[in-house]
C-alpha cells in the first residue's frame, strides 16, 4: 500500500475499496480526516462506482483522532480543524450516494464510531470492539453515531464509563450484519458489496437517498450539537488537563496491545 495513509481502488464491477493504514493505531490527524472525506465524496460522484467498502490495515480499524496533534497546539486551531474534519468524514459516509460497507477489525474507537455509525452495512471480525473513550480524553462527540449502533441506555453507559462493546453484542442488537473470522473479513465485505454491485445502480442510489430521507433524526445536526460541548470543555481548560493526565488514545491502545503480546 506504499506510504500513503489512504489508498483507493475500484474494480471492474464498480466496487470501490478504501483502506486506511496509519501506524501504529490508525489515529488520524486533521489532514487525513479531510482526505478521507474527499475520497468518499469523489467515489460517490463517480457514475461507475456502485458501492464503497471502507476498511483498515494494521491492528485495528480506527483509534479516533490524533490526540498528540491537539496537545501540541497551544491555540484552538487544531481543535477547530479536527471537529470540522471529523464532521466532514462522517457526513461523507452518510451522504455518499452509494451504499458504504465498513469492515471492522480490532478496535473501533472515537472517530471510528462516527464512520461506522453512519455506514450502511457493518461487517465485523470476531475480535472487533467498539467504544467511545471521549470522557477519558476530555472531549465529547459521536454519541449520535453510537446510538445508531446500540440501544439508548447501553450507549449512555458506554459513554459515561468508556466501556467497549463486542462485535457479538452489536450483532445481537442488529447493527452489525455479520461477525466473521478475521481472515474472512475483507472477503466477506467484498462479497456483500458484490451483491449490491449486481443490482441496478440507479435503483440502489435512489434507495440510499430514500433511506436518508426517512431517517428518524438528522445525524449531521445532532453531531454538530455535540461538538459544541467539546468546545466548551476545551475552552474551560478541562480538556487539556484530562488529556495530559490520562494520555492519548494512541498511547493507551499501544500499551494495551503490547501488554497482550500483540
Amino acid at each position: 500500500m506504499g506510504t500513503d495513509t489512504l489508498t483507493t481502488t475500484v474494480d471492474g464491477r464498480g466496487i470501490a475499496e478504501i483502506v486506511v493504514d496509519r501506524p501504529p493505531v490508525n489515529a488520524l490527524p486533521v489532514e487525513d480526516w479531510f482526505r478521507l472525506a474527499e475520497k468518499i465524496a469523489d467515489l460517490g460522484r463517480d457514475a461507475d462506482v456502485r458501492v464503497v467498502v471502507l476498511r483498515a490495515g494494521g491492528r485495528g480499524f480506527n483509534a479516533g483522532v490524533d490526540v498528540k496533534e491537539l496537545q501540541a497546539d497551544a491555540t484552538n486551531a487544531a481543535l477547530v480543524g479536527v471537529n470540522r474534519a471529523c464532521f466532514a468524514a462522517f457526513a461523507a459516509v452518510y451522504d455518499c450516494p452509494v451504499p458504504v460497507v465498513v469492515a471492522v477489525h480490532g478496535y473501533c474507537l472515537g472517530g471510528g464510531i462516527g464512520l461506522v455509525g453512519n455506514a450502511d452495512i457493518v461487517i465485523a471480525a470476531e475480535d472487533a470492539t467498539f467504544g467511545l473513550p471521549e470522557v477519558d480524553r476530555g472531549a465529547l462527540g459521536a454519541a449520535t453515531h453510537l446510538s445508531r449502533l446500540v440501544p439508548q441506555h447501553k450507549a449512555r453507559a458506554m459513554m459515561y464509563t468508556c466501556a467497549t462493546a463486542s462485535a457479538a453484542e452489536l450483532h445481537a442488537f442488529g447493527s452489525v450484519l455479520e461477525v466473521v473470522p478475521g481472515e474472512r473479513l475483507r472477503d466477506r465485505a467484498l462479497e456483500i458489496a458484490a451483491g449490491i454491485a449486481e443490482k441496478n445502480p440507479k435503483v440502489v442510489r435512489a434507495a440510499k437517498e430514500a433511506f436518508n430521507g426517512i431517517d428518524p433524526w438528522d445525524v449531521k445536526r445532532s453531531y454538530r450539537y455535540e461538538q459544541g460541548f467539546t468546545f466548551e470543555i476545551a475552552l474551560s481548560g478541562v480538556a487539556r488537563e484530562v488529556r495530559g493526565a490520562f494520555g492519548s488514545t494512541e498511547e493507551r491502545v499501544t500499551e494495551e496491545r503490547v501488554g497482550d503480546g500483540e
